[in-house]
């Protein structure tokens, strides 16, 4: 197995966790069955470009990112951002002072 589709599998694993969806949940989004998700992510199935492109849709990620081709962000920040994007202003700005508050305390 080459590189490529190691970090491919890799990546596709770690955005479907980010994206905090389970194997089923993730099957059920691209209309594949659950063992198909577990199948590409061991890297015992090849994926199609269509595909790659739904997962990425899915999970938020690019597909640039999921074939590796650049670097960005790590995940986790990423979805942070997405989710804080969604928040009312009045709502970011008492998270930002509590996340001000914990770094505070914490240094």
């Amino acid at each position: 197995m080459d590189e490529s589709s190691t970090t491919l599998e890799n990546r596709l694993r770690l955005a479907r966790e980010q994206s905090g969806l389970s194997q089923g949940q993730a099957a059920k989004l691209m209309n594949l069955h659950r063992p198909t998700i577990s199948e590409i992510e061991a890297g015992r199935r090849k994926v199609s470009t269509e595909e790659i492109s739904a997962f990425a849709r899915h999970y938020g990620v690019t597909v640039s990112w999921l074939l590796s081709e650049v670097e960005e962000n790590d995940p986790v920040v990423e979805l942070a951002a997405r989710e804080l994007s969604k928040l009312k202003k009045e709502d970011l700005n008492k998270f930002l002072r509590i996340l001000r508050s914990m770094k505070a305390r914490k240094g």
